[in-house]
């Protein structure tokens, strides 16, 4: 995840068949990504999206294992 994705957590996405996930945006408030989801759902009512907050897996991994080798 590049710095500039940490800075805006919120995402809207697209899920896609065997799990997957495509990432239509991406914002800092969560009411300007709520806003943008109404938007999209008003424009396509067929289309499923879904609001999260994306956060790094990949620092929680890290975090993780510096606390395993400091104890």
């Amino acid at each position: 995840m590049t710095y500039r994705d940490r800075l805006s957590p919120w995402c809207i996405i697209k899920p896609l068949p065997k799990m997957q996930r495509i990432i239509v945006a991406r914002f800092r408030r969560r009411t300007d990504a709520e806003a943008h989801l109404q938007v999209l759902r008003r424009l396509m009512p067929d289309m499923k999206y879904i609001l999260i907050f994306d956060r790094d897996p990949e620092q929680e991994e890290i975090n993780t294992l510096s606390a395993k080798l400091t104890v």
